[in-house]
């Protein structure tokens, strides 16, 4: 049998048997990734929503930052968190180099521009419309906000779940702020790497095959969502 096939057998056999070393990976990268599209969603919705409700030309340059942050190569944000909260860098009194909490940080930066730039772009195709309605039915600006992101929420639920699919990912920031501790820092990215180069392929196609699956159970919550959304106009 080749070596890929041994590999996917005794991956499977990790993840039946709830191999100790798989799961705590597993749920260190949800627990981190999780906290960060909780922090990344109550930041990136209400300034999406912001800049969607205002006129283009009054955020034109804003626009134009937030998409070039949605592209921003995820090593580079790393450096850049690295060079910040590094024991030399300005806010490396604070002993966030090397810890969960940095590899959160690096991921909010990754995906906070995605969700506010799909947001705008979501509520900017709904807003002139809804903003119209609801005003000619004396509804004030809080209602009116409201009701835009009501109205906008598939299009939020895809920015919020593409910014998740970025980060949990992800691989390049949060090794270079994290460090790829054992136990305190290995994610199932991270994980990935550093046991393919050392040879354990098991557990690294076990870890690739729960990546894929997470992957579809989220990329299938969000089509069934849709799919009501849409069905619902």
């Amino acid at each position: 049998m080749s070596q890929l096939g041994e590999g996917i057998i005794e991956a499977f056999r990790l993840i039946i048997s709830l191999d100790e070393g798989l799961l705590r990976i597993v749920f260190l990268s949800l627990r981190i990734s999780g906290l960060a599209i909780i922090i990344s969603t109550f930041i990136g919705v209400p300034l999406g929503t912001l800049l969607g409700l205002k006129a283009e030309k009054k955020t034109r340059l804003v626009n134009k930052l937030i998409f070039t942050f949605m592209g921003t190569p995820p090593v580079v944000a790393g450096l850049l968190i690295y060079l910040l909260i590094s024991r030399m860098g300005p806010f490396g009194v604070l002993g966030l180099i090397y810890t969960p909490t940095a590899m959160i940080i690096a991921q909010v930066t990754l995906a906070t521009p995605i969700i506010a730039g799909l947001t705008m772009v979501g509520v900017r195709s709904k807003g002139t419309a809804v903003v119209e309605t609801a005003r000619s039915l004396g509804a004030g600006q809080g209602l009116v906000t409201w009701t835009i992101i009501k109205e906008s929420r598939i299009s939020i639920l895809g920015a919020i779940i593409t910014g998740f699919g970025r980060i949990i990912a992800e691989v390049g920031a949060v090794m270079i702020v994290g460090g790829n501790i054992e136990g305190q820092t290995r994610v199932m990215t991270t994980a990935i790497v550093l046991e393919t180069r050392q040879g354990n392929f098991e557990l690294a196609i076990g870890l690739g095959i729960i990546l894929l699956l997470l992957s579809f159970i989220v990329n299938s919550f969000l089509y069934n969502i849709q799919r009501g959304g849409g069905s619902s106009d």
